[in-house]
């Protein structure tokens, strides 16, 4: 049995501060990381409120409804994880992520444990990690998303015309801004223009501009949207909601680098680079006759295609870690974060929205969740969470028809031992027997599939 003296050195040599609490919160002892943590001399925090020490905090604020430390878990309950953020004595923030342990009746009178993790460093980490796979407003380090950024980085070293193409919701706006931030054109004006906003009579005014009037209400002159997009780049949202008559003058201005203001009887020179996109499919359209051909190849010179989010689910945990700090720092929240749970639920969701959706289905649960974590029933409304529900069902049972690529994680639903090693078995044949392949397919580690096949019969 090591010695009181053996067990205090011993915790002087942790990372992680440690504080030991009566039944009435008292501190009896602390560690000198847990000293350093809260910022003061660890003498005048012993026989001190642990509620005090963390004033103004989720945590204390529980602890004082509750009248007993609200991290201490009840019979049969996980461990309850808290993180706060406490104001250094230099000023600087620091996070913190707390939870307590239960420990046995004992002379010392000390009833629970409270562990404190540092994660300033975790958190600069994880930045840093979203910086190498970020372009731009853009987030995914998978094959897909790799392969756009290359190819937007080279198109942007190009001058020519762009039109990007892919569902609502899948970011084509932000692959636009991102063409122009990395091009030659980057100091000059970035312009939108959602096509599909304006009714047509007043698309013509907004693009081209107008003279005093030019028609009813044009009480003064106004330039339109290429002329003050010159020298710099234009996108055009939705350009296929534009009518023939705009398809003619829009194709003039390609050709000719001009503009002609409504009312107007001569022509003015503009240097534009045009961006186009659009949710539709441009080239049945032109079979159809309802776009112009001629101005579909001027508009298509480089084609940029964006996925659809459940083409590269892989990059959900990435994507929802950085909106949920945006929306953290957006409701001064100190932190969320998604259990295991709701993370499996996102990933399951095949996402018709794309990550406009999942922002959405993000601060939904922002605004519903208290604490820190967010839980599957935070996500969405009763209705969603069905088709969440029916979703990650349909991944599990459909996996052979709709490929490996889009082969979900075993454990997203309730299986029994059988179904687990059939799919285990089928996402081997089809991954060619290559292990770690179907370990990640199936979201399992290799040494939990290892076990797995180790015990050569279902599990």
């Amino acid at each position: 049995m090591p010695s009181l003296g053996t067990l205090k050195a011993f915790l002087e040599c942790l990372e992680e501060g440690v504080m030991f609490l009566d039944t009435g919160r008292r501190v009896l002892d602390i560690n000198s990381a847990a000293a350093r943590m809260v910022g003061r001399d660890g003498a005048t925090i012993i026989d001190g409120l642990c509620p005090t020490l963390f004033a103004g905090t989720p945590c204390a604020q529980d602890c004082e409804l509750r009248g007993h430390c609200s991290l201490v878990p009840r019979t049969g309950e996980d461990n309850k994880v808290q993180d706060i953020i406490l104001k250094g004595s230099d000023g600087r923030n620091i996070p913190l992520r707390m939870w307590a342990m239960l420990l046995p009746r004992n002379r010392a009178g000390i009833y629970c444990a409270i562990i404190l993790r540092d994660r300033s460093r975790e958190l600069e980490l994880e930045a840093k990690l979203r910086d190498r796979w970020q372009l731009g407003g853009l987030i995914g380090r998978s094959p897909a998303m790799q392969e756009l950024y290359q190819r937007i980085l080279r198109a942007a070293a190009s001058g020519a015309n762009v039109l990007i193409t892919g569902e609502s919701g899948v970011g084509k706006e932000l692959v636009a801004r991102a063409l122009h931030d990395n091009s030659e054109r980057s100091e000059g004006p970035y312009v939108a223009v959602h096509c599909a906003a304006l009714p047509e009579n007043l698309l013509e005014s907004e693009l081209f501009g107008h003279i005093k009037g030019s028609f009813s209400g044009a009480s003064t002159a106004r330039i339109g949207r290429f002329e003050a997009a010159n020298g710099g780049t234009m996108l055009l949202d939705e350009i296929g909601e534009i009518s023939p008559a705009t398809q003619i003058k829009l194709l003039r201005v390609i050709q000719e680098r001009e503009i002609v203001r409504v009312g107007e009887n001569h022509s003015r020179k503009v240097d534009v680079r045009i961006v186009a996109a659009t949710h539709r499919d441009l080239a049945t359209m032109v079979r159809r006759g309802e776009f112009r051909e001629d101005l579909f190849y001027r508009l298509r010179v480089l084609p940029l295609h964006v996925p659809a989010l459940r083409e590269h689910r892989e990059d959900i945990p990435l994507l929802a870690s950085k909106m949920l700090s945006d929306l953290a720092e957006r409701y001064q929240r100190t932190e969320l974060r998604l259990s295991p749970d709701a993370m499996l639920a996102l990933e399951s969701c095949d996402w018709p929205g794309n990550v406009r959706q999942l922002f959405n289905a993000l601060e939904c649960a922002a605004v519903q969740s208290v604490g820190a974590i967010i839980q599957p029933q935070h996500l969405l409304d009763e209705t969603a969470a069905r088709s969440l529900a029916a979703s990650a069902q349909n991944a599990a049972t459909n996996f052979s028809a709709r490929g490996l690529r889009q082969v979900t994680r075993y454990y997203r639903t309730p299986q029994t031992a059988e179904e687990e090693w059939a799919l285990i078995v089928k996402v081997l044949q089809e991954a060619g027997g290559n292990k770690a392949k179907a370990a990640r397919l199936l979201g399992m580690s290799r040494t939990t599939l290892w076990k797995r096949l180790n015990q050569n019969s279902p599990p």
